[in-house]
């Protein structure tokens, strides 16, 4: 997910300043030199936020299953808690 996060907000930030340069009439280089930077940096941001992400739902869905196999342990208690449920 870093790496999708990576390249959407790199690519907007690269885009949005060019625009904005064409917009303001910018010399080119300085332009294209500051989309540059904006791309590393906004990738690098992106790389993090996406990995944060990965982790938030990772967590989240490791702390449903387990939920939810305690709870269908509580219900079936002859069921071994070990036991993999075939559904």
């Amino acid at each position: 997910m870093g790496r999708t996060y990576t390249g959407v907000l790199g690519c907007v930030a690269f885009a949005t300043v060019v625009i904005h340069g064409a917009i303001h009439q910018a010399g080119i280089e300085a332009t294209v030199l500051r989309a540059v930077g904006m791309l590393i940096g906004f990738g690098v941001l992106g790389f993090m936020l996406g990995n944060v992400a990965e982790n938030v739902v990772d967590e989240s869905v490791r702390a449903k299953m387990a939920q939810e196999l305690a709870r269908r342990a509580a219900e079936n208690p002859e069921v071994p808690a070990n036991a993999v449920a075939k559904a």
